[in-house]
């Protein structure tokens, strides 16, 4: 990205939801469809992204018609082999038709309505290519707005047998963005107790 921006507009942005694990911790079940207060989590996820994106893909490789029923396209990783979220998001800059995309996996279910407005305010701050959160203890690098234009090295990435997230991010100009808001916004569900747990909470 070269030139400098001056504003990143909803229309920009394609919000693609990270679906394709295996889900070892959670079972080897399909963690979108696990019930989270009633809901299904990709439920959730989706309400609080859709209003602020112009378009939601759902990168899952099983349950596609399930997640089709949503509404939404559903593209599977252009490797086969679930290798990880980086594929995910390779297969997300490969199938997204605008500019900017933001990358949120599925079971972080109380995610911010303003996630993209802070992102994307950050990027144009700083003349950033990503812009990453920080939830106020840990950086969430599966949680990012990153341009399109940064599919070859990706590509080039991943051949080349990485897989570290962070470690590619650093190789870009990157932004971190603190959100200070619950601690519980951008919690990751990763097993059946802690989907109870934090049911009890709320």
């Amino acid at each position: 990205m070269s030139k400098q921006l001056n504003t990143i507009r909803p229309s920009e942005v394609t919000a693609v939801i990270l679906a394709g694990g295996q889900g070892q911790r959670m079972g080897g079940q399909d963690k979108g469809w696990v019930s989270f207060n009633g809901r299904p989590m990709i439920h959730h996820v989706l309400s609080q992204v859709s209003p602020q994106v112009n378009h939601v893909l759902i990168n899952a490789n099983r349950s596609q018609k399930e997640y089709q029923s949503l509404g939404c396209d559903v593209v599977e990783d252009i490797e086969q082999g679930y290798h990880g979220p980086l594929m995910g998001m390779l297969t997300g800059l490969v199938s997204a038709k605008t500019d900017w995309v933001l990358f949120v996996p599925c079971d972080i279910p109380l995610l911010p309505e303003d996630i993209v407005q802070k992102l994307a305010a950050a990027i144009v701050d700083h003349g950033a290519d990503i812009a990453v959160v920080h939830d106020g203890e840990r950086l969430q690098p599966v949680i990012s707005l990153m341009h399109r234009s940064l599919l070859p090295s990706l590509q080039e990435w991943l051949a080349a047998g990485k897989r570290k997230i962070d470690r590619w991010y650093m190789q870009h100009r990157m932004v971190v963005v603190r959100f200070d808001g619950s601690s519980d916004d951008f919690i990751n569900l990763n097993t059946l107790q802690d989907v109870q747990a934090l049911e009890q909470r709320l």
